[in-house]
């Protein structure tokens, strides 16, 4: 799906060279750029629920609270800098949280529709779209992230 690199990747997330190096494009576009900037929690949420790895006390701890954060921001409605705080507020239960299998597809959005976006509006569009699909991705989950939510 993505242009082959031979470039840096991430030590557990698992992404190709060329999926990684358009995540840091999108990422560098966000910081940059105020219009961008919003939907800049639901970016990393997506692309570390879409790239879970395999079953480590780092990626245990990724995969939960990028899923707890995209579940208050998709279900419940908090904004950004609410479900950043409450991430926060959950890391000190990471012994709570248990391996959850990665869905057999972990959506039909990926990066490289955040990444082909031409201008602000309609990356924000496809951040939005993308967080959507990884979430709904896991739906087989979504009770137990309910669960650690409200625990």
């Amino acid at each position: 799906m993505v242009p082959f690199s031979s470039g840096a990747t991430h030590e557990y997330l698992l992404a190709s060279p060329g999926c990684w190096a358009m995540y840091g494009d999108v990422l560098a576009r966000e910081y940059s750029d105020a219009a961008y900037a919003s939907v800049h929690r639901l970016t990393v949420d997506a692309y570390a629920v879409q790239h879970p790895g395999v079953p480590s006390p780092q990626s245990i701890q990724s995969v939960a609270l990028h899923l707890i954060s995209l579940c208050l921001v998709l279900e419940c409605g908090f904004d950004m800098d609410q479900a950043t705080r409450a991430m926060r507020q959950h890391t000190h239960r990471k012994s709570d949280f248990v391996w959850l299998t990665p869905p057999s597809h972990l959506g039909d959005k990926t990066v490289l529709e955040v990444w082909q976006a031409q201008d602000a509006a309609t990356h924000i569009q496809a951040v939005w779209d993308w967080a959507r699909s990884a979430w709904s991705a896991w739906e087989s989950h979504h009770q137990q992230i309910r669960q650690w939510i409200v625990s």
